[in-house]
């Protein structure tokens, strides 16, 4: 996933939202979002990556999430172990973030962003590898904030243009309206001007392809390839949840689709 906006404890109303984009090969094999058990015997929501296994976004029942980017620079660490099982590894858990951390080993993974969340302890961290020893991490207190493929709320161009949709979007009226604002923000095709692009080492084409929310860079075999919008709204007993996900279709056999789970954490 290539792109993510989230916002916690910002709204009274809407407790979290979370709009992303996972950016991906086309041809690379992937389930839609759906109900699943883990070999742990969690109940995931999420899609899925078939190739390797993981996820770029999940939740359980439980009330644990893990949303994930990879992170694109000249200096990037890469490493052999598929960067989508850290997300199932902490929705598979009950350990608390610090604990979960010190189990990571950094270099053997590509370079990533991970956003942890607990609905049970109200505790969120972000957290990212880099060259160097252990790990990045930052405590997150209620606000919104921004991930795309540097760290977290590097001010790249789309990453600000979705955090002003989502600070918007809490000022919505019912669940439908902020749903059809996020997915309206999220399929912005615009891309940025040359002078605001990031360096991040890769091609001026590619970093110019790269550089909207929505990526259609079909030569490339390169895309968006869903969107999903997670709202919560509260109660005085806990949260209700509704995760929406869009797939997209760039090629003529590729098929468009559309699911939505809804939950209860509390």
């Amino acid at each position: 996933m290539c792109l993510i906006a989230f916002a916690i404890g910002a709204s009274a109303r809407w407790p979290l939202l979370v709009a992303a984009n996972r950016d991906e090969f086309l041809d690379r094999p992937t389930l839609p979002l759906t109900r699943w058990q883990s070999d742990a015997d969690a109940e995931i929501i999420s899609g899925r990556d078939i190739r390797a296994g993981g996820t770029w976004l999940g939740l359980t029942a439980a009330g644990r999430i893990a949303m994930l980017t990879n992170v694109r620079g000249p200096a990037s660490l890469t490493g052999d172990k598929s960067r989508g099982e850290l997300v199932t590894r902490w929705l598979d858990s009950d350990t608390d973030a610090a604990s979960f951390m010190a189990q990571i080993e950094p270099e053997a993974y590509g370079g990533f962003n991970l956003v942890l969340g607990d609905f049970k302890s109200r505790a969120w961290q972000w957290l990212s590898n880099k060259p160097g020893p252990g790990l990045e991490s930052r405590a997150l207190a209620p606000g919104i904030y921004g991930l795309s493929n540097g760290a977290l709320d590097t001010p790249w161009p789309k990453t600000l243009g979705l955090k002003k949709a989502l600070h918007s979007a809490l000022t919505a009226s019912s669940e439908d309206a902020l749903e059809q604002e996020l997915m309206t923000a999220l399929r912005d095709r615009r891309r940025a001007d040359r002078k605001d692009l990031p360096c991040t080492g890769v091609p001026l084409a590619l970093e110019e392809a790269l550089s909207s929310a929505f990526v259609d860079f079909p030569e490339h075999g390169y895309g968006t390839r869903c969107s999903t919008v997670l709202v919560a709204s509260a109660d005085s007993k806990g949260w209700d949840l509704a995760v929406q996900e869009v797939t997209h279709a760039h090629r003529a056999d590729d098929v468009p689709g559309r699911q939505k789970v809804r939950l209860r954490w509390s």
